[in-house]
């Protein structure tokens, strides 16, 4: 199995296909199982990198260890082992927080990223508002898994519902505030980091997003000056429940910058 012995741990890692490198950053749903629809389609012309995050899937973290915090060490440690330079991200939610991380410690490896479902953090006092205000509208029996697929997926999908829901199982227990703000974060922007990186960026947000809805991603595309991609017939998973658009919108983004790179 394709481990790589760094930042002190063991993380799990598969490579397919070749041509440039694309790192692909699953949410806290997923591990590297989550790109099944995508490995085939985006390999055919580009390598692609899944991984587990550090505990998740058969990724191992340190008793009591930093967690979250290592997730873009861990990524640019793994891209050295591989002997990759540049390279795009393509991140699902949680995963936004590794790309973020790469991009304020490592902006000059990437070549783009792609957020989903994610803000990246870039925010300011409106978006935090409505962040407020959908919350409290949540009905209070609803997990955040209910909410991660769009109503009715479910039964319209039973069998991918539970493809779905069998793949976030396969991550080990976690800490309940494992994905918690550091102590003493206020809550600042990531907007002009995002903008003053210089990497070119693509927000998408499923159309019936309940978890991070698509017009609150769509403000984080302003703030950060970077393009919208809005998926149809999808929730907060759009490139599990809608992979032949989200596959579509991430190709014609990274294919437009490799022939720019090489036009």
């Amino acid at each position: 199995m394709p481990y790589a012995a760094i930042n002190d741990i063991d993380l799990y890692y598969e490579s397919h296909g070749s041509g440039p490198a694309i790192l692909f950053a699953h949410g806290v749903g997923g591990n590297h199982l989550s790109w099944w629809q995508q490995i085939p389609a985006f390999a055919q012309r580009y390598r692609c990198i899944t991984i587990d995050h550090r505990a998740f899937g058969r990724s191992t973290d340190l008793e009591d260890g930093p967690g979250r915090v290592q997730f873009s060490p861990d990524a640019i440690a793994l891209m050295d082992h591989l002997d990759i330079d540049k390279f795009y991200v393509v991140a699902q939610s949680m995963g936004g927080r590794t790309a973020s991380g790469l991009i304020y410690r490592y902006a000059e490896r990437l070549l783009g990223v792609v957020y989903c479902g994610s803000t990246g953090g870039s925010v300011d006092a409106a978006s935090r508002e409505l962040q407020r205000t959908h919350r409290e509208a949540l009905p209070p029996e609803q997990s955040q898994l209910d909410r991660a697929l769009a109503p009715g997926y479910g039964a319209r999908q039973p069998a991918m519902e539970f493809l779905y829901r069998e793949i976030r199982r396969l991550n080990p227990p976690r800490p309940a505030d494992f994905l918690a703000p550091r102590p003493g974060w206020t809550g600042g922007s990531f907007s002009q980091v995002l903008v003053n990186s210089g990497v070119p960026i693509q927000f998408m947000a499923g159309e019936f997003d309940a978890i991070t809805p698509a017009h609150i991603v769509e403000r984080a595309a302003l703030l950060a000056q970077a393009r919208f991609v809005r998926i149809p017939d999808s929730g907060h998973s759009a490139y599990f429940e809608n992979p032949e658009a989200f596959n579509a919108a991430v190709l014609a983004f990274i294919d437009e910058l490799e022939a720019k790179r090489h036009g």
